[in-house]
């Protein structure tokens, strides 16, 4: 597995931003914060995906490009 990408990293930080803000909008019983954090946890997740996606593409054509040079 290679590094993760700026995606996944932000992907990652965005997940727990919207916790946080779930968290606190439960809390203190903002119904407004807490959908913004589940819709900042759910957009984390999808940026996430994508950066994983991208990142096993481009190890699978690296793959590709070193068979071809054996």
């Amino acid at each position: 597995m290679g590094l993760p990408n700026k995606d996944e990293i932000e992907g990652k930080w965005d997940q727990a931003k919207g916790a946080v803000k779930e968290n606190v909008g439960r809390a203190i019983d903002d119904r407004d914060m807490e959908a913004e954090g589940q819709a900042d946890r759910a957009g984390g997740n999808i940026q996430e995906g994508y950066g994983t996606a991208k990142r096993k593409v481009g190890e699978a054509i690296e793959d590709i490009g070193d068979a071809i040079k054996r």
